[in-house]
């Protein structure tokens, strides 16, 4: 379960047209999508690293694009999270506090691998959609934009490995 823990906020609020309570419920969602976004993208690394077995090369390469786009997508996360206002977690220990995915015991298994990050993917995908309405509602497009494109990318991963898995 996530954490209750408050988000970090900075000195300097934002005068960017959202009110305060907005930006409170908006950075709340951030960090926990940022969380899971970064667990996951630790979890799909090492199950590159380690996946073995005959469809070895095509999921060592899968595993591989979907770890760069979480990487890149925990980044853009951050960086949205500090434009408006927020601190972002930064140590492995603030990420699993917040995250709603739990790091596993490690998987020796490809399929189980498969049908992990499968279900992780389903789970942040059932965070953001919620998320981007909160954002919507808050007249905040360009958060809801962001959520939206993570809500896209969750979607597409996680029936690249559903079907796989069939």
């Amino acid at each position: 379960m996530a954490s209750t823990t408050p988000v970090k906020t900075t000195e300097n609020s934002p005068s960017i047209g959202l009110r305060a309570e907005d930006l409170r419920a908006i950075n709340q969602g951030l960090t926990q999508v940022l969380s899971d976004t970064f667990t996951l993208f630790v979890k799909t690394q090492g199950y590159h690293w380690n996946v073995t077995g005959p469809h070895f090369r095509t999921l060592h390469l899968m595993f591989e694009e979907q770890y760069e786009e979480l990487r890149a997508a925990a980044d853009e996360i951050a960086e949205r999270m500090r434009a408006l206002g927020s601190g972002a977690p930064g140590s492995f220990a603030e990420f699993l506090d917040h995250a709603t995915i739990k790091d596993n015991e490690p998987k020796t298994d490809a399929m189980d691998m498969v049908v992990a990050l499968l279900a992780d993917h389903e789970t942040i995908a059932r965070l953001v959609r919620p998320l981007v309405d909160v954002a919507e509602e808050a007249g905040d497009g360009a958060t809801a934009d962001l959520l939206n494109a993570r809500l896209a990318a969750h979607e597409k991963a996680a029936w690249m490995l559903r079907t796989f898995a069939a």
